[in-house]
């Protein structure tokens, strides 16, 4: 069996991995900083509390490398959420089965519906989500939603539920571009006390999900943790660590992060850690630092003054016009949302405001003809 990443994490200890981000000091920083090419190591620096006095350094250094890779491009995408139907129980999320709401998966007329609303503001690149019920939505489901709405995009992504690598040869071929899957926490017991019923339980078959990936041939893996459920300097640094094992075993992928923080839901979990609009800021920078190529996104949980400043300090991609809940954008409005969303200004807001910055909104990832 080929080796995967659990292997790797299995030789880490998370408590050693945070004294030793909280151990680095000011010099550690401005030896991180200097580097032309930078270390898993001096990560750690980048995202410590020592370099905080460094936010200025690190956000015009971001904004250059940024700007060198990709220019003045601000991708635009959108979540098209296809049912919240789930069989897990997680403490933060609104679609855990626990939670005795109404549920809802769309049809293939509701999905055209949802297609014609989101063509309506410009999209060519589609985030598909769904809550985790095999029974319901499933790789059966999956491929005929991608033959369904395959001619109507150039992009397709997906942030479903983790499946196994035959399911992700049998979809590559419909058009599925992209595959988003959060570890949500990389600390092994907070992860079961976070999710304990369910496969989402099943802490390595999600860690290695990434692996079954690459072996299938995604074209772009997304990567990222719930900030909030843990320590998030240590929960960053196992995500780059994974990142960077990705990149060395599956090097014809390209990868992206997100930044998702704890939002508000029904029945809603207090973040164990709080994270403040500086500090991550600073862990942006860092990633960037770390990794001229990684592209970085932010959504519509954070505010309209976050996501303006933000955009000068290494992101390429973002949301817009979100809406959370299956049918959010004509079919069911009123329908349970996975997360409120901060940010509700219209895609064309968005627009408007990244071109008064200098930014070049694109709706679109690629063209799907420039792969044949």
């Amino acid at each position: 069996m080929t080796d995967t990443f659990t292997k790797l994490f299995n030789t880490y200890n998370w408590e050693t991995t945070r004294e030793s981000i909280y151990a680095k000091t000011s010099a550690d920083v401005e030896q991180a900083l200097s580097n032309t090419k930078r270390t898993l190591d001096d990560f750690k620096a980048l995202i410590s509390p020592a370099a905080a006095p460094y936010l200025e350094q690190m956000a015009q250094l971001s904004r250059q490398l940024t700007l060198k890779r990709f220019g003045k491009v601000i991708q635009l995408y959108v979540p098209l959420y296809l049912s919240n139907e789930c069989n897990n129980i997680c403490t933060y999320c609104g679609f855990s089965y626990d939670n005795k709401v109404k549920r809802k998966t769309l049809s293939p007329i509701e999905i055209m519906q949802e297609v014609a609303a989101i063509k309506a503001m410009n999209y060519d690149h589609v985030l598909l989500v769904t809550g985790e019920s095999h029974q319901h939505v499933h790789t059966d489901y999956f491929r005929k939603v991608l033959e369904l709405i395959r001619p109507h995009f150039s992009n397709i992504s997906m942030e479903v539920q983790p499946l196994d690598l035959s399911d992700y040869k049998e979809l590559t071929p419909y058009g599925l571009h992209t595959v988003l899957v959060y570890q949500e926490t990389y600390h092994r017991e907070d992860y079961k006390k976070h999710h304990p019923k369910g496969k989402k339980s099943n802490f390595e078959y999600r860690l290695e999900t990434p692996d079954r990936l690459g072996q299938a041939g995604i074209h772009k893996m997304g990567l990222g943790v719930l900030i909030g459920l843990e320590d998030w300097r240590t929960d960053s640094f196992f995500t780059a660590l994974h990142l960077s094992y990705l990149e060395k075993k599956y090097w014809q992928s390209k990868y992206s992060l997100s930044f998702p923080r704890l939002r508000p839901f029904s029945g809603g979990l207090e973040p164990k850690v709080e994270m403040k609009d500086r500090e991550l800021v600073q862990l942006i920078c860092a990633y960037r630092l770390f990794n001229e190529e990684l592209e970085l996104s932010i959504s519509t949980r954070e505010t309209e003054i976050f996501r303006d400043h933000i955009v000068n300090c290494g992101i390429t991609a973002m949301s817009a016009g979100s809406k959370t809940n299956p049918g959010g954008y004509t079919v069911a409005p009123e329908s349970l949302s996975q997360f409120e969303i901060s940010d509700e200004r219209r895609p064309e807001v968005i627009a408007q405001m990244l071109r008064t910055k200098g930014y070049e909104p694109v709706w679109k990832d690629w063209d799907i003809s420039l792969a044949r």
